[in-house]
């Protein structure tokens, strides 16, 4: 700006002292002064506006995120729903989230975590961490107070540029997540396998003897091959039972999410169950007393799904509770807040020990094999019942007493 105020003044100055000396002659005199002095002010500023510098103050850089600003990084682990700590390089606990301080309950801010934490395996890898700078893995498995597995990720929280070694701030984190149940339902898978296993192959490995023995043997003996034939007939059975039981399990459980929506009238579905077992009840010189309370008894459900529980209860109750006379089941209003029906059946037996009660719906588990066996049973039945009672949004409770026989409730809403 101050080069176009000068020129200006330079134009301006040439001009007054030409038209001066043009129009006015001698008494231009004063003009043309003052013209003059205006071109050389002009000359003289001209100069000084080309070699003017202006200095230019450069921007401050931006500073680079400091990890010791931490409120960002524990506002990333309080989002988290799995554990997460915040330690400095003295493995000094800086931030846990709400699910660390849970579950490690000795925590406490300011506090080294070898004070809280005594895993070997885990103040290992943190202190990997704190000498390499690379991020470490480890699962952990305690046993006390409870089985419990955790796989646990130790990473470094590095600032760009900065040598991990060397940075006195440096920190990292730690983030836990629970392998628990997928321990659990591993265990659960293996040991289906191989008692699923088992179970086919005692009755195949029979029916194999048996056929090499008529093949054999008792080729021409009629006697022998018929006896050998009725067992190899309840053999095949056994198997052929299992397998449904094993389907059977399967589609409810592919469904267990899937609620039922159907009607079904409990009262005459009891009779039906109870009437279906007659022969077997008869056989066994047991009495099943049935019954029916005065009111609506339907219900929402799947017909097939709850014939098939009550079905393998009564079942149970007859072949278990044959030291009794009679066997009850009952219908009547639920005695449970949060639902309407209360199917009871009740045996007489021997009863079970009370540490087997919890056990009881669990796949195969069996009291004594070999009874189970002669009783033809699979093992599977009350599991079935557990898992078609959940899918109806009920309860199963199991109540035994040795010499007290056993009683169990299904409660449906």
């Amino acid at each position: 700006m101050t080069r176009i105020v000068a020129q200006a003044s330079l134009l301006a100055g040439v001009a007054g002292v030409f038209i001066a000396l043009t129009l006015f002659g001698d008494l231009a005199i004063v003009p043309a002064i003052l013209g003059f002095l205006a071109i050389v002010a002009a000359v003289a500023v001209i100069p000084l506006g080309v070699v003017t510098v202006t200095q230019t103050v450069p921007e401050a850089a931006p500073a680079l995120p400091s990890v010791s600003e931490d409120i960002p990084v524990f506002a990333f682990a309080d989002a988290l729903t799995d554990p997460c700590m915040v330690l400095d390089r003295r493995m000094v606990l800086l931030h846990a989230n709400d699910a660390a301080r849970r579950q490690f309950t000795t925590l406490a801010d300011g506090r080294p975590i070898t004070l809280s934490i005594r895993n070997p395996e885990l103040l290992n890898a943190i202190d990997t961490v704190n000498r390499t700078g690379a991020a470490a893995i480890v699962e952990l498995h305690e046993t006390l107070p409870s089985e419990t597995w955790d796989r646990v990720v130790v990473a470094p929280l590095a600032r760009p540029g900065i040598d991990w070694a060397s940075d006195e701030n440096r920190q990292w984190i730690v983030t836990v997540q629970s392998l628990t149940e997928l321990k659990r339902v591993e265990a659960l898978r293996s040991d289906f396998i191989a008692n699923a296993s088992h179970e086919l192959r005692t009755p195949l490995a029979s029916l194999l003897g048996f056929i090499d023995t008529l093949l054999g043997p008792a080729a021409k003996d009629a006697v022998a091959r018929e006896k050998f034939l009725g067992i190899m007939r309840g053999q095949a059975e056994r198997m052929s039972k299992l397998i449904d039981d094993l389907l059977s399990l399967s589609r409810i459980e592919m469904h267990q999410h899937v609620r039922p929506t159907g009607s079904i009238d409990l009262a005459g579905l009891l009779r039906e169950v109870r009437e279906g077992l007659s022969m077997q009840a008869k056989a066994s010189e047991l009495d099943v007393q049935l019954s029916l309370f005065e009111g609506p008894t339907t219900t929402t459900g799947d017909r097939g799904q709850l014939y098939e529980v009550f079905e393998n209860l009564l079942d149970n109750a007859i072949k278990y509770g044959a030291g009794g006379k009679t066997v009850e089941l009952s219908l009547a209003p639920s005695s449970r807040p949060g639902f309407q029906h209360q199917v009871t059946i009740i045996d007489h037996g021997p009863g079970v020990e009370p540490e087997h009660v919890p056990r009881l719906t669990e796949r195969f588990y069996r009291i004594d094999a070999d009874i189970t066996r002669k009783k033809k049973g699979t093992g599977l039945g009350l599991a079935i019942v557990k898992h078609i009672v959940n899918r109806h949004r009920g309860q199963l409770t199991i109540r035994s007493k040795p010499g007290e026989g056993m009683r169990v409730d299904v409660f449906l809403p």
